[in-house]
């Protein structure tokens, strides 16, 4: 296997670590007592040629748990009615168990040794698939405790911009703003934001890595 063969896997471009990417609309800011009411995960591929694009889509209205906390300012933000029964809602384990259970598959298939959460202000998310997680005694969490990869800072850094639906569109890409808000709508606008990023950098040649006899045009001495 040639080195850009091996830096054309999954498992090379981020260290063991297979991204996935989460929303999450919840009833509050706190994970520890404000519901989760929807949540979506995409998972991510990576063709021969090093290009990461969306795969797998899993998407869960939820049921809020037993005493959790409802702001009414959060309710309103999201247009979330936690009690209507269109929603097709299940508990946070049932949620969280299939989603698992798909991120799991992907890291064994990958050669990869742990999820990782990939999401606009990641810690916000984060925060809420662990506590929820936790609540469930949910054993098999193969995402890691702490590490993110945060689009609203990669966005930052190539665009210039930190709001989702400011960076989609200064990347190229379309945003409906009647849509946000959406657990699965912000999902695959930050799945494709990621993927359009991490591809930009690979095409700009920031990856594969350079060869280890590359001269270090920062040492003076080799820019003479």
């Amino acid at each position: 296997m040639t080195a850009t063969t091996s830096a054309n896997q999954l498992h090379e471009r981020f260290r063991g670590y297979y991204p996935v990417v989460i929303d999450v609309e919840t009833g509050g800011f706190n994970a520890r007592t404000d519901a989760l009411l929807e949540i979506a995960a995409i998972t991510l591929k990576m063709d021969k040629n090093g290009w990461l694009s969306p795969d797998q889509t899993f998407h869960f209205h939820v049921t809020p748990f037993e005493g959790a906390n409802l702001e009414p300012a959060a309710l309103e933000f999201t247009g979330i009615d936690p009690w209507s029964a269109l929603r097709g809602a299940v508990t946070e384990r049932d949620a969280l168990e299939q989603i698992f259970k798909g991120v799991r598959k992907g890291i064994k298939a990958n050669h990869c040794q742990r999820a990782v959460i990939v999401a606009h202000n990641a810690s916000f998310d984060h925060g809420f698939v662990m506590a929820a997680a936790e609540r469930a005694e949910l054993k098999r969490n193969p995402f890691h405790p702490f590490a993110t990869f945060d689009t609203a800072s990669l966005a930052g850094l190539a665009l210039g911009q930190t709001v989702l639906a400011k960076a989609c569109r200064a990347a190229g890409m379309s945003f409906d703003n009647k849509e946000a808000h959406s657990a699965l709508y912000d999902t695959r606008k930050t799945a494709e934001l990621f993927c359009t990023i991490v591809n930009r950098w690979k095409l700009l040649g920031g990856w594969p890595p350079a060869p280890a006899d590359m001269p270090d045009f920062t040492d003076p001495e080799q820019q003479a």
